[in-house]
């Protein structure tokens, strides 16, 4: 049995699990990254995630500060207004507009969208280039047995890792989390989402919108130019049945449909991509930490994919445990394990329980609270302290930056 000693082992080679292993790399930690799935990092191969993210300000600060931000900013589209529509109405139509804008709070964007395909790819080509980090995609973590001092880690190649602390970035189903006896409490909506990347006669303008009539929202987030034609990246909640009928359309028909979903706000769409599909959750786990662990990202909590808070809540992950880490003689220290726990835990509890509830808002089906919706999006709108200390918390600041 090959036999290897390290700092940190990241379990899990998502987007947050290639960001772990790169800050830790980059902090000089000795760090290996193990992900039983080969990254897909071309957006027309089959598996790509064609899902897109929209980084925050906190998170392209943190990535600007370990040195990712650089290979990103290039293929980023900037984010100047949260257009939200209210399509709640009898027929369909877009009843109510109102934007949030930027400079309400800030003189920069809101954030900056980047395909996630392309985020792997850019991190999986900026660990090649790191001595401290060993990344090995197609090989599992099988088995987990931690100790006071270090964790023994074996992989699906039979090869075993000690280490000071394993990193669970492996996702809503974390294994990890699981061998430690880490608990979960999930909610359930019956909804899955598409996501798909689309072009439109009509130019997006840096405006992200997301659109509410029933089933869940419809948004759509500035892309680049695709093939000399504005491009948004597209998420479609809808219930389960419904989400499947369209995911299984006729090319041409999903577009008469997603066309009309989206109020025509952009112009007819055409599909640029594949589709993908997911079921929607919210899951938190009961605590962010074990013996020699730390949970992050989906491991930890996972929300629907709404007000852009899943990736960039497992980036302030991230961030926290790092800081946390290089103050430390040891990095799986259990006194550090809990304080990263504190740092993390009442705020992402407060956005999981938040995004819960613009979930089931937008899932309204009942025209008297479809109404009620609308009726609370003029209100908020309208109360302007009260709209830009909410897109504050938002971005996850508490002033203007």
């Amino acid at each position: 049995m090959n036999k290897i000693e390290t700092d940190i082992l990241v379990s899990g080679g998502g987007i947050a699990g290639l960001a772990a292993a790169y800050a830790f790399g980059q902090a000089g930690f000795k760090t290996i990254c193990v992900d039983p799935t080969p990254p897909v990092v071309d957006r027309d191969t089959a598996g790509a995630d064609l899902r897109s993210t929209a980084l925050l300000q906190p998170a392209r600060d943190f990535l600007d500060h370990i040195g990712l931000w650089s290979r990103l900013d290039d293929h980023a589209s900037p984010l100047d207004v949260m257009r939200i529509i209210d399509a709640g109405g009898a027929n369909g139509e877009a009843r109510l507009t109102k934007d949030f804008v930027a400079t309400d709070i800030s003189d920069r964007p809101f954030g900056w969208n980047v395909p996630n395909w392309l985020l792997r790819r850019e991190m999986v080509a900026a660990l090649t280039q790191l001595d401290t980090v060993d990344f090995r995609s197609g090989c599992a973590t099988k088995a987990v047995l931690t100790r006071q001092s270090h964790v023994l880690a074996t992989l699906s190649d039979s090869t075993q890792i000690r280490a000071k602390l394993i990193i669970a970035a492996d996702g809503r189903a974390s294994f990890v989390r699981q061998a430690v006896g880490i608990d979960v409490q999930t909610k359930r909506y019956g909804q899955k989402a598409l996501a798909f990347a689309v072009t439109h006669p009509i130019p997006h303008e840096q405006v992200s919108t997301e659109i509410h009539r029933t089933g869940g929202p419809f948004t759509l987030v500035p892309l680049p130019d695709h093939k000399g034609r504005p491009s948004s990246a597209v998420v479609w909640m809808e219930s389960g049945p419904n989400a499947q009928r369209l995911f299984e359309m006729d090319p041409s028909d999903f577009e008469a449909a997603m066309s009309e979903r989206s109020c025509h706000v952009l112009g007819p769409l055409t599909l640029a991509s594949d589709r993908s599909i997911w079921p929607i959750i919210s899951q938190i786990a009961d605590q962010f930490h074990g013996q020699r662990v730390a949970l992050i990202a989906e491991a930890a909590h996972v929300v629907p994919p709404i007000g852009a808070q899943g990736l960039n809540m497992s980036l302030g992950d991230v961030a926290s445990l790092l800081a946390l880490a290089q103050e430390a003689p040891d990095a799986g220290d259990a006194a550090l394990l809990e304080r990263y726990h504190k740092s993390r835990y009442s705020e992402v509890k407060l956005r999981v329980t938040g995004v819960d509830a613009l979930n089931r808002a937008s899932m309204m089906s009942a025209q008297p609270m479809r109404d009620l919706r609308a009726l609370g999006l003029q209100g908020l709108h309208a109360a302007g302290p009260v709209r830009k200390t909410l897109m504050k918390l938002g971005l996850g600041t508490s002033q203007s930056t």
